[in-house]
């Protein structure tokens, strides 16, 4: 099943990063990028009416571990909003706290101010989509023991550090951030940091560190494979998720007693709309005969005129030499040089018309243009998988004539 993934903004005026996703296929379908939450809306037709996933940056979230009595039960659970109290500045009332998973007797913690959450959510109802699952973003990330994940998504850095921890900000100031982090740990375990690096941004230079390069991929598609496998769900407690109940029906039920009313009337305006087709199609009938035999004065009778003039229109084509292939790469030749696009593997299903491609280009951008001008010659172009390899963009498309 597709997946609508998106990262929202500390606010509304922020750029949203968005990916439609399929686990089960492991294919990005689309990706984009947009202005702030005003255009949000225009991804409603992606979301196909499913309930998206929404990641929110961790810098307006704080991950903590509170150490419970052991066997501690409901009353202890409560009391975790005053056992930080001394840690979180302004009103404890104005936070909502959702619990994580628990390691022992740490329970795992994030705490949110209930405004920012409600912002967030009315943001995406606003949009016309729904949300069952709210993450961190550095939740998203890889985990690797010993070593800390970095992505970088726009202008932002995003870190995991372990299971529970994680940074996320501007990539100028969160890179002084790790620095110092390796400094400390330099100084205190004499061992270098340890970052699995999953962007092209170089952190090489930064001393006391040791990078693992890591497969670059885009990075919503980290973050959605990330999202599918969370435990986690801030949308507890009072912001949880209210299942559709059978007392809507009371609500929408003037609603369905109207919707029948016009289905009976239109009913009735599209029986006498039928008659007049069906007049007007037995007229169109004795043109399209009288046409045909013009045009194939030797032909006899037919029995199925779509199929009689699908097969001469392929013997026309073809001409007898299944050239087809030939022809559509002819007419593709202008797409193929404007764009720099180079077809690496090629298949051609003469049943279908269609020739399936994998091709090689310097950027999406490319081959955006190249299914543009493919699609202005007459094409119908779909596109398939496309993934970032050695700064050359791979993708697959499906051309029919």
């Amino acid at each position: 099943m597709e997946q609508l993934v998106v990262r929202l903004g500390a606010n509304p005026e922020e750029a949203i990063h968005w990916i439609v996703w399929s686990e089960q296929q492991d294919e990005i379908i689309a990706s984009g990028e947009l202005a702030n939450a005003d255009d949000l809306h225009t991804l409603s037709d992606r979301a196909g009416g499913r309930p998206i996933t929404t990641l929110v940056p961790t810098s307006d979230v704080l991950l903590k571990w509170v150490e419970l009595p052991a066997k501690a039960g409901r009353k202890a659970l409560a009391a975790i909003p005053f056992m930080l109290e001394e840690e979180i500045s302004g009103d404890i009332s104005q936070q909502f706290f959702a619990l994580g998973h628990k390691e022992g007797h740490q329970q795992a913690v994030a705490i949110v101010n209930k405004d920012k959450l409600q912002t967030w959510l009315d943001i995406v109802e606003e949009a016309g989509l729904a949300c069952n699952l709210m993450l961190p973003d550095v939740l998203a990330l890889p985990i690797t023991k010993d070593a800390w994940n970095v992505l970088e998504l726009g202008q932002q850095l995003l870190v995991r550090q372990d299971n529970w921890a994680g940074l996320q900000g501007e990539t100028s100031w969160l890179t002084q951030a790790i620095k110092h982090q390796a400094r400390q740990v330099v100084k205190n375990e004499d061992q270098n940091l340890v970052l699995d690096n999953h962007s092209a941004i170089d952190l090489t230079q930064i001393q006391g560190v040791s990078v693992n390069s890591m497969p670059l991929e885009l990075p919503m598609k980290l973050l959605a494979e990330g999202a599918s496998s969370a435990k986690f769900n801030l949308l507890q407690g009072e912001f949880k998720v209210k299942t559709q109940s059978n007392g809507n029906w009371k609500k929408w039920r003037l609603a369905a007693v109207l919707a029948v009313i016009a289905l009976f009337t239109s009913i009735v305006d599209k029986t006498l709309e039928l008659n007049r087709i069906d007049t007007e199609l037995a007229s169109l009938k004795s043109e399209i005969d009288k046409e045909y035999k013009r045009a194939f004065p030797q032909a006899g009778a037919y029995r199925n005129l779509k199929t009689t003039m699908q097969r001469k229109m392929k013997a026309l084509e073809q001409g007898g030499s299944g050239s087809s292939i030939l022809l559509m790469l002819s007419q593709l030749k202008p797409a193929f040089e404007s764009s720099k696009v180079k077809p690496q593997t090629l298949r051609f299903d003469s049943k279908r018309s269609e020739l399936r491609l994998q091709a090689v280009a310097s950027n999406f951008e490319a081959l955006d243009t190249f299914k543009k001008q493919a699609e202005a010659q007459g094409f119908v172009v779909e596109q398939g998988a496309i993934n970032q390899k050695d700064n050359q963009v791979i993708g697959s498309l499906s051309i029919r004539s």
